[in-house]
């Protein structure tokens, strides 16, 4: 009967330090950090890095909302995505996207103001760019980067200059 309770003990303890390990091993490591963890922790650092040097502090992407043109005569706007310093949204006709719309505070990156600065190419009176043959963009105020980008062919370069000026640009320019 002694032993009986010994062994009942000694499985008793041994199952008990098992569960302590197991416990340990899975609770008490930090997790890997994995490549979205780090570009995360990157971007947060420049944000903060550029905050504190003086520089203006990026605005979030919600105040850009209302400067976007309307939806109507066809034409369908759908918000995409928001986040701290851009806003973008698709715009569709007959339910197909052809091009994506975008706002996007330049103040923590200064060169992507730069390539305005030589652009001898102006809509709606602002200084513009092309990166690429399917996009059109115009710096607003020094600091706010408005572009389109064409997702379909029909949706053309004279339709992209259109669609700029359609933004609420002196209500754009005037938010700090």
């Amino acid at each position: 009967m002694i032993i009986k309770k010994q062994r009942t003990s000694a499985t008793i303890i041994s199952v008990a330090l098992t569960l302590l390990l197991f416990v340990t091993a899975c609770g008490g490591s930090s997790k890997q950090a994995s490549r979205w963890d780090s570009a995360q922790r990157q971007s947060t650092e420049q944000v903060n890095t550029s905050r504190s040097s003086g520089s203006a502090q990026v605005l979030p992407g919600s105040a850009f909302n209302r400067f976007f043109p309307l939806s109507g005569n066809g034409f369908e706007r759908v918000y995409t995505q928001e986040k701290q310093g851009s806003a973008l949204a698709k715009l569709k006709q007959g339910g197909k996207e052809i091009a994506v719309l975008s706002i996007t505070d330049t103040a923590n990156n200064p060169k992507a103001a730069e390539k305005f600065q030589n652009s001898t190419k102006q809509v709606a009176g602002y200084p513009a760019y092309s990166l690429t043959p399917k996009d059109t963009a115009i710096l607003v105020a020094d600091r706010f980067q408005v572009k389109i980008q064409s997702r379909d062919d029909s949706f053309t370069p004279g339709d992209r200059e259109a669609w700029l000026q359609k933004f609420n640009l002196n209500g754009l320019a005037g938010l700090k």
